[in-house]
């Protein structure tokens, strides 16, 4: 398996997710926008579908539509502030239907490429999306390292946050478009349809297993990789789509994690009631 050059890239891609995922994830339940992540995903097909009607490389087009989208949704988040959801619901829909429209405009040719996209496929990558994810990891790294604090406090209270003088229009665009560009790099890898659930389990897991902040996306960072990595093999060995058998892991990590925690619990309370 390790002599193969699509395994070594996938590999190299799994471990560049692993590190970037646990903190978009963590920033995107915080601010309770984890259908966020869901929504650029099924948008950012449109991008696939208008890359493969003009014959150029999806992950490009794919990378312009969800910036477009991510601006958009910063938008419709501030109009309908009181209903956030209906931002989601509007970009969602338009997505999914611009996407189905392109596709038919293809004559039907692009059926097996997307099925790609929807699924994942861990031969489809290549090294020119494994530098886009080393590039998107030094980035993402080094603004969560100097803008942590600011962050923290825009995820937290948004108020406070503009009464402090930061630009949080500008910080949640920036942020969305990040999160949108991370999404359109990953996607062929793991699939459209679960890409969100790879960004959003590593960090709802740890947050069962940490309460500091810097503490949830390290060990975040170590469940991401075991899931990761454990899943390709999955998908290596059994002929699975990667992104089914990641989230399986997950599935299955999450799991172990609430009955350990029950059974702990209750050793605890039967340790205190002897006492």
């Amino acid at each position: 398996m390790f002599f193969y050059g699509f395994m070594q890239r996938a590999f190299q891609a799994s471990f560049f997710i692993s590190l970037i995922a646990p903190m978009l994830g963590l920033f995107l339940i915080l601010r309770r926008q984890s259908l966020m992540a869901d929504t650029l995903s099924h948008v950012s097909l449109a991008g696939v579908a208008l890359g493969m009607l003009i014959g150029t490389d999806p992950t490009i087009t794919n990378i312009f539509v969800v910036v477009l989208i991510a601006v958009a949704l910063e938008y419709l988040r501030m109009l309908y502030r009181s209903y956030s959801e209906i931002s989601i619901a509007i970009l969602m829909s338009t997505g999914m239907a611009v996407a189905l429209v392109l596709m038919g405009l293809n004559d039907g040719g692009a059926t097996l490429s997307m099925n790609q996209f929807l699924f994942g496929s861990i031969v489809t990558i290549n090294q020119q999306q494994v530098l886009m994810l080393a590039i998107l990891t030094v980035i993402i790294g080094s603004l969560y390292v100097l803008f942590r604090k600011p962050m923290y406090v825009l995820t937290f209270d948004e108020d406070t946050a503009f009464t402090a003088g930061l630009p949080i229009k500008w910080m949640s665009i920036l942020f969305n478009i990040l999160t949108g560009v991370t999404i359109a790099v990953v996607m062929p890898i793991v699939g459209a349809l679960l890409v969100s659930a790879i960004l959003i389990l590593p960090a709802a897991i740890s947050m069962r297993l940490s309460k500091s902040f810097n503490g949830v996306i390290f060990i975040g960072m170590i469940i991401a990789l075991t899931g990761m990595l454990s899943g390709l093999v999955a998908s290596y060995e059994y002929g699975t789509p990667p992104g089914a058998s990641i989230t399986l892991i997950f599935i299955f990590i999450f799991a172990l994690t609430v009955i350990g925690k029950k059974i702990t619990l209750r050793f605890k309370q039967n340790q205190f009631s002897k006492s």
